[in-house]
């Protein structure tokens, strides 16, 4: 505004904009309100925010145009700028605040569309899962196959329509787990119907495998009962062809019948197949747990029962049919038989033999016959052992008695023909006998006059060839006469077989064996002088062909020895040479071959008389030819082993100049080195270098002296010699002036390079400790100052050293090249006295650090000294505390006044000892003070702080304290602890002491007795004593409730008294028993006085007795103690030393203690025993006496 009036005008549009803010944020409730019951009834969020938005963004471009006009009216009044800026502020600020609540309610508006959708989605998936599980869970099942396949179909049906269903559930699941992830603000219901919808969607998959295991059931069962079916009706038509009677009346019918019979058997296999798979199947059925179970055992015992009631009549049907064909067999078998038997009879009764023409020929035949004869006796006993079989298992129908008949004229029929048969074969071997001698002393003379043809020849050869055939041909010739002296043995054995019979001429059959062997032994004698002819032209003829062999041999080695090659270079040479050393060789292995022609020649000579002469004569020119080659063979070697020997000087020659030539390369090199490596490599390389010229010198010096003795060996290369020699030596002459010019080099470089290199050692060290000087760290504590200083004394130690080996070394090698005049003999110089200012200033600056370590050390052991003492005097304050705190920490239990005052006066000597703990603790507070003026760290050698041992001691004042309740409070305790001890201790003492009064009073017999007399009296006083006893018992009881309270007090010692509870309650017990057992005694004793009429002055002695020698007033009597009573009584034993045994004595034991106490005879019982036979001693003793001796003999 540029005036008042446009202000106030733009101020009543600002109020105007608040109003209308304000109105519409009731209209913005209001569509809240509308919006919420819109989403109560489940309607779509979208409208309703698009209500929200048009209302709340509509007044967006008044806002803005509010806004703009608050700047200009700014800019056109500065001096309202802060109202106007505080107008703009809250402006923004309403506008803001709406604009947040639009966005959460947008927000929410969003998040309740989502709820919804989703429990709409829920309600359309839980509607779907009821619908098709009551589809499922039907309990309709088929009759047939058909109908349980069509519900199988129907149900995988439903099983699609569930998968298909896998997306939407999947993509509800997403959704709701995507609401849960973004914090829905109904998270709790979202994962309420999701659970709900996940068991809702497993039951209904539960309910669709168990419908559809039902199912599979049903159809299982469907096919069980068509394959039961099927398989009884395959039985029913069998059973019929099985109930048939039909046997067959032929062999064909009955074949006919069994081939029918095996295909029916065929047809069983197969189908024993089905049956087991059937079994197999139900037997599936049965462990699986179907429903039908019992229906489907007992159809499956049905149709097994059936079966093997179907095979059983199988196997009976076969065996009749075997029964019927084996004898329909037999009966067929019997009429071939008995048809060939008569066949057979007519040949073996001819008479052939008698004509000698074919007489070989005939005979064969019959020994075919025979063979067929012997063929055919298994199958005639074959069958002859069925028919008995048929017999014997009366499978005959009937006709025994016929089969029988006919297996008997079988058996004759068939031993008749075996006789004609044998009696023909023997005629015809007679005839075969005879002729085959005729035939074989024929065949024999036409080989022996061959043979003789052969060996009457006069060709015994004219080459080894020939003479070799002829050999052959002999030997085949010896091996025929041999075999065919086995074939004249056969004839010599057939002629005496005839001569032996006499259907023969015998001296015709001589003749013609005598002839045969004469000739015989004239051919074996004709056939040995050949053979030894032969044997002579052989070994002529092999001599003959041994030395040409040798003279070829000789001719070709004379080619090699007469060469003029002695090769060209070294190796030629020595390949010659071995080529020679193996002709050599071979000739000296050739030689024995040599000299064993010769004497085959010589013995040739002496002792054949075929070509004597020509034998001679090729003797001598073989040895001449010999002779000639080992010469040229010699001669040959000799030359070979000269040209070696030069071949060899001139490849050692060869060899060194071409090393000299190699080196004087080397040594004539420029390159001297440009570092001290490389110079050390070049030096090792020269000495190398030096010693192996040395080496090669001394192998010049051989090979001339080699070329020298070749020379005066006259070697026909003298002259080529002598110059190689010269030239040698020449060159080593040259090589060895170019060595000493090269190793004086590189020694002066060496020298100069090995100073700089020493001199950049000592820079580089000198610079490291110049580094570790530089240093600002002079320690924290007294140890790290220490270790600095002692680091820096081996700094120093290291100076030192270094000062006598390295700057000691630099400076004598400095010396030394500046004495020889290097050539750098002025950087030398300079380099050197660099180095040692820098030398210099590093002992300057060590020397200084030394004495700032110095410094510190002496500051720092003073804290270190404060430190130690202030952890000692901690330490020892800390365990005083300890100890004192354990000491009055213990827990105050105490069982007497004594330990009561002890404890008192321990703690009151402990209380005069705080002062010294109090001096203690002072002084750690002054040296804390005196540390910590130091402005250091903690203590490193204890944990202990001022602080902390403050704490301590403030701790132990209380616990001083707590101590001193406790000690009082306990010490209260035991007084009144002690006043109960000496009240139970009175009763108890003056209980005792009556216990012994009476137990004293019941004992003492001889009181009783002088008192009242008679034994009732005794009886009397003993029952009032005893009355006593019982009365006391009160008394027991209040000791009793005493000794419980002392319990109930952890009271466990009296020093008032010794008695306990117990032993009084025990003793008690005992006084009572004792007043019983006297009462009983007397009675007892009564009794017997009463029976026996023994009188009260016997039984008062008896008693005193028995009392004066039991002791210890127990009431009972060792053994020993009872014998000696026996003896006061006047009872005679015999006396027995100690150890033996006493018979008498061991009777008596064994009535009055029978089971032998170690305590003895007890007063009561045992006593009375013990009168009782005394008293029956006693009166043994009066009225049977034996003798004069006194003594009788009892029997108890």
């Amino acid at each position: 505004g540029a005036d008042l009036e446009q202000v106030e005008v733009l101020q009543k549009k600002f109020d105007d904009f608040q109003k209308d803010l304000k109105a519409n944020e009731s209209r913005l409730k209001d569509i809240n309100k509308v919006a919420n019951d819109l989403e109560s009834e489940g309607l779509m969020a979208e409208e309703v925010q698009a209500v929200q938005q048009q209302e709340v963004y509509g007044a967006m471009p008044r806002v803005n145009s509010l806004g703009e006009t608050a700047e200009r009216l700014i800019q056109s009044h500065p001096e309202a700028s802060e109202d106007l800026q505080e107008k703009c502020t809250e402006l923004n600020q309403a506008w803001n605040s709406l604009g947040k609540r639009a966005n959460q309610r947008k927000e929410k508006l969003g998040d309740s569309h989502d709820l919804q959708r989703f429990l709409s989605d829920f309600r359309d998936l839980m509607s779907w899962i009821n619908g098709i599980r009551g589809l499922v869970s039907s309990d309709e099942l088929a009759k047939d196959v058909t109908g349980a396949e069509a519900l199988l179909e129907r149900h995988q049906e439903h099983r699609t329509e569930i998968d298909a269903r896998a997306g939407t559930f999947q993509a509800f699941e997403q959704f709701g787990q995507q609401l849960l992830a973004h914090g829905h603000y109904a998270s709790p219901e979202i994962k309420e119907k999701l659970d709900i919808l996940d068991e809702e969607r497993a039951d209904l998959e539960k309910a669709w495998v168990q419908r559809r295991m039902m199912l599979d059931q049903c159809l299982e069962l469907q096919l069980f009962h068509r394959d039961c079916e099927q398989a009884e009706n395959w039985m029913a038509a069998r059973e019929a062809f099985l109930n048939t009677e039909d046997k067959g009346d032929s062999l064909d019918s009955v074949e006919a019948l069994i081939k029918k019979h095996e295909d029916f058997d065929k047809a069983i296999n197969v189908q024993e197949e089905k049956i087991a798979a059937l079994q197999s199947f139900a037997d599936q059925l049965i462990s699986a747990d179907h429903y039908a179970k019992g229906v489907i055992s007992s159809r499956r015992n049905e149709v097994l029962d059936r079966w093997r009631r179907l095979k059983a009549q199988m196997i009976e049907k076969r065996s009749k049919l075997g029964e019927s064909q084996t004898l329909q067999q037999f009966s067929r078998d019997v009429d071939e038989i008995e048809a060939w038997i008569s066949e057979k009879l007519q040949t073996a009764s001819d008479e052939s033999y008698k004509d000698p023409t074919n007489i070989q020929s005939k005979h064969q035949k019959h020994q075919a016959f025979e063979a067929e004869l012997h063929a055919n006796a298994d199958r005639i006993r074959g069958v002859i052992d069925v028919g008995n079989s048929l017999i014997d298992r009366g499978a005959c129908a009937g006709s025994e008695d016929a089969v029988k008949a006919r297996l008997a004229a079988l058996a004759d029929q068939w031993q008749f023909l075996v006789q004609k048969s044998a009696e023909k074969s023997q005629k015809l071997k007679e005839a075969n006998k005879q002729q085959n001698f005729n035939t074989g002393i024929k065949d024999f003379d036409f080989w022996l006059s061959e043979v003789e043809a052969l060996l009457a020849s006069e060709d015994y050869g004219k080459d080894l060839a020939s003479v070799n055939n002829l050999l052959k041909k002999h030997q085949l010739l010896e091996a025929d006469i041999s075999a065919h002296e086995d074939r004249l043995k056969d004839l010599n054995s057939q002629a005496d077989s005839l001569m032996t019979s006499s259907a023969f001429d015998t001296s015709q059959v001589k003749d013609k064996r005598d002839t045969i062997n004469g000739r015989f032994q004239r051919i074996k004698n004709m056939a040995a002088a050949r053979r030894a002819k032969l044997n002579e032209s052989h070994r002529l003829h092999q001599f003959f062909r041994d030395m040409d062999d040798e003279e070829s041999w000789i001719k070709e080695k004379k080619l090699l020895v007469s060469s003029e090659d002695y090769g060209r270079d070294l190796t030629g040479v020595q390949n010659l040479r071995k080529k020679h050393k193996r002709l050599e060789a071979e000739l000296a292995a050739h030689e024995p071959a040599i000299q064993g022609v010769l004497d085959t020649g010589k013995k040739l000579s002496d002792d054949n008389t075929i070509g004597k002469e020509e034998i001679q004569q090729r003797l001598a020119q073989f040895v001449e030819h010999w002779q000639e080659l080992k010469k040229l063979a010699a001669a040959r070697g000799q030359r070979l082993e000269e040209s070696l020997e030069y071949q060899q000087f001139v490849a050692n020659v060869e060899e060194e100049e071409a090393w000299i030539n190699e080196k004087m390369t080397l040594v004539a090199s420029e390159d001297y080195g440009d570092t001290l490596a490389a110079i050390q490599g070049l030096l090792k390389k020269h000495e190398a270098f030096e010693t192996d010229f040395t080496v090669h010198k001394d192998r010049v010096n051989d090979v001339c002296t080699n070329g020298e003795d070749l020379i005066k060996k006259n070697n026909h290369h003298e002259e080529n010699i002598t110059a190689k020699m010269r030239s040698l030596r020449g060159k080593v002459s040259d090589l060895e002036r170019a060595a000493a010019q090269r190793k004086a080099k590189l020694d002066e470089n060496s020298a100069f390079l090995q100073f700089n290199w020493k001199a950049d050692v000592v820079e580089s060290w000198i610079g490291e400790k110049e580094n570790s000087l530089k240093t600002d760290d002079y320690g924290r504590d007294l140890s790290s100052v220490q270790t600095l200083l002692t680091k820096q004394e081996t700094f120093d130690a290291g100076l030192q050293a270094f000062q006598q080996e390295g700057i000691a070394n630099i400076t004598a090698l400095k010396d030394q090249l500046l004495a020889a005049k290097h050539v750098q003999s002025k950087a030398i110089e300079a380099r050197h006295a660099s180095l040692m200012k820098r030398w210099n200033q590093l002992l300057a600056n060590s020397a200084a650090r030394k004495k700032k370590l110095l410094e510190a050390q002496e500051h720092f052991r003073k804290v270190e000294d404060l430190f130690l003492t202030f952890a000692k005097k901690a330490s020892a304050f800390n365990s005083w505390f300890e100890n004192a705190e354990e000491d009055l920490t213990d827990p105050v239990r105490c069982n007497s006044l004594e330990e009561i005052k002890a404890l008192r006066e321990a703690h009151d000597a402990f209380r005069s000892s705080l002062s010294s703990a109090q001096a203690d603790f002072n002084q750690l507070a002054e040296l804390d003070r005196q540390i910590k003026s130091f402005r250091v760290a903690s203590n490193p050698y204890t944990w202990f702080t001022m602080e902390a041992l403050e704490e301590t001691w403030r701790n132990l004042q209380k616990i001083i304290k707590e101590r001193e309740q406790e000690l009082q409070k306990e010490q209260r305790r035991q007084e009144e602890n002690d006043k109960l001890r000496q009240e139970f201790a009175q009763h108890a003492n003056a209980f005792h002491q009556w216990i012994q009064e009476t137990r004293t009073y019941l004992l003492d017999g001889s009181c009783m007795v002088e008192e009242s007399g008679t034994l009732e009296s005794q009886l009397e006083a003993t029952k009032r004593k005893h009355q006593e006893i019982r009365a006391m018992r009160s008394q027991l009881k209040k000791i009793e409730d005493l000794g419980a309270a002392m319990e109930e007090a952890l009271i466990l010692d009296n020093k008032y008294t010794e008695h306990s509870t117990v032993g009084l309650a025990q003793q008690w017990d005992q006084l009572d028993q004792l007043g019983m057992r006297m009462q009983h005694n007397l009675e007892q004793q009564i009794q017997a006085r009463n029976t026996t009429g023994v009188t009260e002055e016997a039984l008062k002695e008896f008693s005193m007795m028995f009392k004066h020698f039991d002791k210890d007033k127990s009431g009972r009597l060792n053994h020993q103690e009872f014998k000696s009573c026996l003896r006061s009584l006047g009872y005679d034993l015999p006396m027995v030393e100690e150890g033996e045994p006493d018979p008498e004595f061991e009777a008596i034991l064994d009535t009055v203690d029978p089971n032998r106490y170690q305590t003895g005879v007890t007063v009561d019982r045992r006593y009375f025993y013990l009168f009782i036979y005394l008293q029956h001693l006693y009166s043994a003793l009066l009225s049977h006496p034996e003798g004069d001796s006194g003594r009788i003999t009892l029997h108890i």
